[in-house]
C-alpha cells in the first residue's frame, strides 16, 4: 500500500518537515506588552487546521512561553497541522514587566483572550510567517493547554468562571474553536479544593465545567497527585470530562505524572516521569483526535487507540461519552 501524500491535511501521510517562526509579534491595545507569538507549520501542505497552544506555568524560565512544548508542537506540525503558541502574560519571561498589572498574577481573563487576539489576527500571521500566505483553515481550529494551559482551555471550550471576589460568572467561550485538548488541565472546585496552593490560586477552583459543551480529550497521567492542589488524588485531573458534557473522551495515561513523560520541552530538568516513547504516543493520539474531530469519519483516531491503548505495552486506556 502506498503512502498517503502529506500535500494536504485531507488524508494525513507520514512526517514531514516543519518550519518554525518565532516572534510574530500582534500589537493588542490595552495589553501590558505586545503579544509574541510562535508558529510551527509542515514545510509542504495547505488547508492546516490551526491549533493554539497554551503553556503551564512551570518553574522554568522559558519553557512556560512560546519556546516551550516542542515536543508536541513539533509533531503535531510535521504530522499536517499549523500549531500556534503565545507568551502569555503568566509567563517567567515577563514577570518582571506585569507583576503589578490588572489581572495578575492568574491572568485568566487575559489568557483566553490572547488566543481570541490570535484568530482574529491569522491573516496577519499568514503574510508575517514566510511561505504560509494562504495555507491555513481558519474553519478548523482547535484549542491544546498543559495545566494552567488547560485551564484556560476550559475556558475558551465553554466551560464558566465564577470570579472569587464578586460571584459574577464570566464565559470566554470561542466559537471560532471546534476542539480541544486538555492535558493534565485542573479538576473541579468545592471542599476537595484543599491544598496550601489553593488559597492562593482560588481562580483555579472556581470554574464550571457544566458549559463545557465542544468536543474535548481530556488527558489524565494516573500517578498525577497535585497535592498542592487537592487531595484527592490524580482523579481530580479527569474531572473536565467527568463534569463537563458530552462529547468528550478521556484518555488515561499509565504511570504518567504531571509532566506526562515530558512534554514541556525536550530533556527538561523539571520532568519528574521522563518517558520519550510516552510522549511520542501522547502526540501521535492526540494529532489523531484531532483530525478524527476535523474529519469526522476518518479512523485515525480508531487506529491510533487499537495501535497504543491494547495489549502488554498499553500506554493507557480511553473512555468515552
Amino acid at each position: 500500500m502506498s503512502t498517503p501524500s502529506a500535500t494536504s491535511t485531507d488524508v494525513p501521510g507520514t512526517p514531514v518537515p516543519v518550519l518554525s517562526f518565532s516572534p510574530v509579534v500582534l500589537s493588542v491595545p490595552g495589553r501590558p506588552v505586545d503579544l509574541h507569538v510562535r508558529v510551527s507549520v509542515p514545510a509542504t501542505g495547505t488547508r492546516l487546521p490551526v491549533i493554539l497552544l497554551s503553556h503551564g506555568h512551570g518553574p522554568s524560565n522559558n519553557l512556560s512561553s512560546l519556546n516551550g512544548y516542542a515536543p508536541l508542537a513539533d509533531s503535531w506540525a510535521a504530522h499536517g497541522f499549523a500549531v500556534i503558541q503565545p507568551t502569555h502574560l503568566t509567563s517567567r519571561t515577563l514577570s518582571h514587566l506585569v507583576a503589578d498589572a490588572p489581572g495578575a498574577p492568574d491572568f485568566s481573563r487575559s489568557r483566553a483572550e490572547d488566543m481570541t487576539h490570535i484568530l482574529d489576527r491569522l491573516d496577519v500571521i499568514e503574510r508575517t510567517v514566510p511561505q504560509l500566505a494562504g495555507r491555513l483553515d481558519p474553519t478548523k481550529v482547535a484549542v491544546a493547554g498543559h495545566s494552567l494551559g488547560g485551564f484556560t482551555a476550559t475556558l475558551l471550550l465553554g466551560a464558566g468562571l465564577k470570579d472569587p471576589d464578586t460571584g459574577n460568572v464570566l464565559h470566554l467561550a470561542e466559537p471560532r474553536i471546534k476542539a480541544g485538548v486538555l492535558l493534565a488541565a485542573p479538576g473541579g472546585g468545592g471542599d476537595a479544593f484543599n491544598g496550601p496552593m489553593a488559597e492562593q490560586w482560588p481562580i483555579i477552583g472556581a470554574v464550571d465545567f457544566s458549559t463545557m459543551t465542544a468536543p474535548a480529550l481530556v488527558v489524565a497521567g494516573d500517578k498525577d497527585d497535585s497535592r498542592h492542589f487537592t487531595d484527592r488524588g490524580p482523579d481530580w485531573h479527569a474531572d473536565p470530562y467527568t463534569l463537563a458534557p458530552g462529547p468528550k473522551t478521556l484518555l488515561t495515561l499509565f504511570d504518567a505524572e504531571h509532566g506526562l513523560g515530558g512534554i514541556a520541552g525536550y530533556d527538561a530538568a523539571e520532568t519528574t516521569d521522563e518517558n520519550p516513547e510516552r510522549v511520542a504516543a501522547l502526540a501521535r493520539l492526540t494529532a489523531a483526535y484531532l483530525h478524527t474531530q476535523f474529519h469526522p469519519g476518518t479512523s485515525e483516531w480508531q487506529a491510533a487507540c487499537e495501535a497504543l491503548t491494547t495489549g502488554p505495552d498499553s500506554v493507557g486506556r480511553v473512555e468515552g461519552k
